[in-house]
């Protein structure tokens, strides 16, 4: 079975935004908002090079549990580099369990296209 998005845990990780440059990072209140700006983009001039599904871990919110609050939402970091003007950024957006189909289909394209970069380096496809 394929693994959900929220489980899988990349190694290392990535800063939001921009070393060089503040407001670089975008965030949406959904996943909808977030496709309706970013969705259709041209992958050849916004490449997507990571996405991370954040889910908040029960165990660092004991406190905040144990008096009552809720776990922060999941949210979907994407990392971008919009190659036409060397700029990297990246967006953030709340998603639900719900969401994932779609995140998943959108994020398989985004993957094709980065194949497309190293296809002479990586094993042919079945």
């Amino acid at each position: 079975m394929t693994q959900h998005l929220w489980e899988i845990d990349h190694p290392y990780y990535c800063t939001e935004g921009n070393y060089y440059k503040n407001g670089n990072h975008l965030t949406y209140d959904n996943w909808a908002d977030f496709h309706a700006e970013w969705g259709d983009l041209n992958p050849d001039v916004n490449l997507v090079f990571r996405w991370d599904w954040q889910r908040a871990d029960p165990a660092d919110y004991a406190y905040e549990l144990e008096h009552g609050e809720e776990l922060p939402p999941d949210t979907l970091q994407v990392f971008w580099v919009l190659q036409r003007k060397a700029i990297l950024r990246s967006t953030e957006c709340f998603i639900t369990e719900a969401d994932e189909p779609a995140v998943r289909a959108w994020l398989t394209k985004r993957a094709a296209h980065m194949r497309l970069l190293w296809e002479p380096l990586l094993p042919a496809t079945e």
